[in-house]
Order: structure tokens, then C-alpha cells, then sequence
């Protein structure tokens, strides 16, 4: 069945939906798929899985809501599937164990063969929970979640007084990184868990001193014994064998190598990665030597220019930008794409007159050195970061707004690239923007979260067609409708 032959069936009145849940539970030890649906379904002999009965237990839900944050911190999409409970039949899946097991549901036509039924959502269950008393709750949540676990727990082990630190990792370009000693006998330090493209420069005390490399643990070692704090500017691990300091390349490689359960390359939505990687090709650093979880990890590097994660509903991550223009194929609602009456505004972020990023971060701030190095190398060593700022002096005017604001850190190397990145956020928030919000039919259960989008309405200064970016979708598959906000 094609995209379009799946999408004329949604918007039949004729259409008998039915909604297909394959979810996985523990039950008693054992890792066991239910096979759940809103009808009676039956698959034949020969169809997979063959002479599967799905329980008619869905009531409700096989909805899901997916959004762009506006703050820029990754968001997880979730969703809810409602089962009927009334006779308490279902009170044993009380004692099945269900968070992070995998749950695929597909929807199609009760007069459809299994292979004609088209996947939804995949994700993940969140836990199984009770809102009534006739009721049990699968909530689901999108893959997302699974990037929200440690980066690592490998310890350096041995007998030293490092023994119990975890072993640090380095992505990209870092300036004045504290490395780990590893062995105090030979004098060996360690600034990433792997190979590394090179070591920059070692300082003792903020003094260059000599040292042997080796890349390929990503080691040195020093050949004299530190006066005083030993640091070092890295250029760090090397994704597929070949350095990188590029956004997109450092969160493909780190969410599909750490953590317990790493993506794999099917995961990755690989159009919406090239085409990141293409419109951001700052330098960015990133280095870990404590406890961290992927998806801080890489909403660092992301949030660096205005990006973040985000799972798709069929379970591919993406990284994605709220930005305007949004980049994209355009699409387009009027009002007689809309439920009667549901448009409204939803949200009006304010207004700002300034931005102020922070960029080069020192990550290790050394206030007190006392060799013969420059007045300004001083002055330098003792700055955690760098600042550009971007102001409208206009706007501060007409809306009454201070120029005095907090520093917004990114992973910025790059003056040029971070003024430039200050000056788009700007642009974007010192404009007054609305988030428009309606309910659409099943014709608009297609829309794709991120893309650029039109309105056009007599409403709310509407009437000649405005186009935003879509930042939140929740969709009702089994009702055939979906509310749309649209951030202009």
C-alpha cells in the first residue's frame, strides 16, 4: 500500500479503523508480546504472525504528542493507549513489568489483510498506570527516552586515588581540559576513552611543557614531574576512524555508541542529518569527566545553534532548529481545513532586546597561577568563558526591556560563529511571535513536526496567509484528528 493509497483510506468516512498494538512485557521473567487492538482481528495462516488473535481490549488513546521546544531542551514524545478493565480481567498486568519494553502500533481497515496495516508508532512503554477504575494506561513514550541514560560507568580502576573516577571522554576541540592521571608512577594522564586526533599543548601551571603522545588511547605521558595544575587543549575522539568537530557527526557517533542500549544506523533519520550537518558547520567542544547522560550530552552540542533531538513517531532521531524561515516543503491550512472554531493562540514568548552567548569555554579556570606567562594569558586562564552579545536598542525602547541579560552557554569555538548565532537568536525573539494552534482532520495527520507551514484565516491578523514553523502535533489516529501549533 503507498503513502498516498494510506492517506485517501484516512480521510474515508467509509474507513473501519483498527489500531494494532504489538507491546512487549516481562511477565514472570519471561519477555512476552501482547498483541492488542480496539476490534476483534484475527491474521490468517500464512500472514506474520500467523493466526494471531488480537484482544479487543484498546478503548481509547493510540495518541501521541510530539513537539519542538521553544527553550530548546529536547523533548520526548509520548502517547497513551487506554484499556477496558471494568470486570478487572486485565488486574494481572499489574504484575508485568513494563517500562522500557518496545511498543509498534499500526492502524489499517478491519477488512485489511496484516501486511496492508501501516506502523504509526514505535517507542517505548513509560509504565503501565490506572486513571479510573474500569481503566488501565500503557504510556508510551517515543525512542527518545532511551538516550536518557549515563554516557558511561567506566571507571579507571586500579589502586591510585583516581580509582573510582570515571574514565573522560572528548569530543571535538577542548581548550585547557583537566586530564585524568592515570598512573602516577610513569606520569600518564588520559583525555579521552579512545583514539584522539592530537594533544595541542600540555601546560604545567600554565606552561607549555614537553610530553610523549598516544593518540590511540587517547594518552600522554609527561617527562618531568608537574610544579602545579597539569592541563591540556585537545582535539578529541575520532568517529569512524576520522576526526570531527562538526554538531551532527558527534551526535550520531555518540548516540549510537554510548550508553547501555546505543541507536543503531537504522535509527537515524539520515536526510535530516545531512542536511543539519550542511547548515551547521561550526567547530564545536565537548569534554565529560563526570557523570553525564547522552541526551544532555548532545543537546550541548546541539543547543550550540539553536538545535536539538527529536524522535520521530516511526522512531528515527532528527535534528531539528526552531527557526524562521523553517526549512522545508511548505504546507498550508485554511479554515476549511480546521475544525470549527479550534483555532487560538496558545503561547506568546516574550519579547528580547538582547542576546548574550557564552562561547570557548576554558574548562579549567585557573585564577591563581604564578609562572612568568603573559599579563594577558593570565587574564585568559582565569575567564571560564568568552561573551559576544547582539543588542536592538530600538526594541529595548519600545518594549520597556533591559539589555542587561544571562549568558547563554554554547559549545561555540568561533567569535565570528558565535556573534552570528546571537545575532539569528535575536532576530528571531525580538519580534513579537505567536503560537497558533487549531484541530484538522485526518488530512492533516501527514504533517511533518518542524516544517515550515502556512495559515490562512480571518482571524487573528491571519486573512493574507502567514507561514510559521510546526513545534507540536498531537495526534488522535483512531478519531482522525490532530491539533497543530504553529509557531509565526
Amino acid at each position: 500500500m503507498t503513502d498516498a493509497e494510506f492517506q485517501a483510506w484516512l480521510e474515508s468516512p467509509s474507513a473501519i479503523r483498527c489500531a494494532l498494538v504489538e507491546v512487549v512485557a516481562n511477565i514472570s521473567g519471561v519477555e512476552t508480546t501482547l498483541y492488542l487492538s480496539n476490534r476483534g482481528y484475527v491474521t490468517g495462516p500464512a500472514e506474520t504472525p500467523a493466526n494471531k488473535v488480537y484482544m479487543p481490549y484498546l478503548i481509547g488513546g493510540v495518541s501521541f504528542t510530539e513537539s519542538l521546544s521553544l527553550e530548546g531542551s529536547p523533548s520526548i514524545g509520548w502517547g497513551d493507549l487506554e484499556l477496558k478493565n471494568a470486570d478487572g480481567s486485565l488486574d494481572g498486568y499489574l504484575d508485568y513489568v513494563w517500562a522500557g519494553r518496545a511498543v509498534n502500533v499500526y492502524l489499517g481497515d478491519m477488512s485489511w489483510p496484516r501486511a496492508d496495516f501501516q506502523l504509526i508508532f514505535t517507542g517505548l512503554v513509560d509504565d503501565l498506570s490506572s486513571r479510573s477504575r474500569d481503566t488501565l494506561n500503557i504510556k508510551i513514550r517515543d525512542k527518545l527516552d532511551k538516550l536518557n541514560v549515563s554516557m558511561t560507568e567506566t571507571l579507571l580502576g586500579g589502586s591510585t586515588s583516581n580509582k573510582d573516577k570515571l574514565l573522560p571522554l572528548c569530543f571535538g576541540e577542548c581548550h585547557n581540559i583537566t586530564p585524568l592521571l592515570v598512573d602516577p608512577a610513569t606520569l600518564e594522564y588520559q583525555v579521552h576513552n579512545g583514539a584522539i586526533e592530537d594533544i595541542i599543548e600540555v601546560r604545567d601551571n600554565g606552561v607549555p611543557v614537553t610530553v610523549t603522545k598516544y593518540l590511540a588511547t587517547g594518552k600522554f605521558r609527561l617527562t618531568a614531574s608537574p610544579v602545579g595544575e597539569v592541563t591540556c587543549s585537545v582535539q578529541g575522539a575520532k568517529p569512524g576512524g576520522t576526526y570531527s568537530n562538526q554538531i551532527a557527526t558527534l551526535v550520531q557517533h555518540i548516540v549510537t555508541t554510548y550508553g547501555n542500549d546505543p541507536l543503531v544506523s537504522g535509527d537515524i533519520d539520515s536526510a535530516s542529518f545531512t542536511a543539519f550537518a550542511s547548515a551547521n558547520t561550526q567547530p564545536v567542544g565537548l569534554y565529560l569527566d563526570s557523570k553525564t547522560n547522552v541526551i544532555a550530552a548532545c543537546n550541548q552540542l546541539a543547543s550550540s545553534v539553536g538545535g536539538q533531538l527529536v524522535m520521530s513517531r516511526l522512531g528515527q532521531l532528527r535534528l531539528l532548529k526552531v527557526d524562521l524561515p523553517a526549512s522545508g516543503t511548505t504546507t498550508y491550512a485554511t479554515s476549511s481545513d480546521m475544525v470549527e472554531r479550534s483555532l487560538s493562540i496558545s503561547d506568546s514568548p516574550k519579547v528580547v532586546a538582547a542576546v548574550k552567548l557564552a562561547y570557548c569555554k576554558n574548562w579549567t579556570p585557573q585564577s591563581s597561577i604564578q609562572s612568568g606567562i603573559p599579563a594577558e594569558h593570565l587574564t585568559l586562564f582565569a575567564k571560564e568563558w568568552l561573551e559576544t552579545q547582539s543588542t536592538d536598542n530600538t526594541v529595548a525602547t519600545t518594549y520597556k526591556l533591559s539589555k542587561e541579560v544571562e549568558a547563554e552557554e554554547t559549545l561555540l569555538l568561533v567569535e565570528a560563529h558565535a556573534t552570528a548565532e546571537c545575532t539569528r537568536r535575536l532576530n528571531l525573539r525580538k519580534v513579537q511571535r505567536r503560537v497558533f494552534k487549531y484541530t484538522a482532520p485526518a488530512n492533516k495527520l501527514s504533517l511533518l513536526l518542524g516544517a515550515p507551514h502556512q495559515i490562512t484565516h480571518s482571524r487573528f491578523g491571519l486573512s493574507g496567509g502567514r507561514t510559521g514553523q510546526i513545534v507540536k502535533l498531537s495526534s488522535d489516529w483512531l478519531k482522525g484528528r490532530v491539533d497543530v501549533e504553529v509557531y509565526i
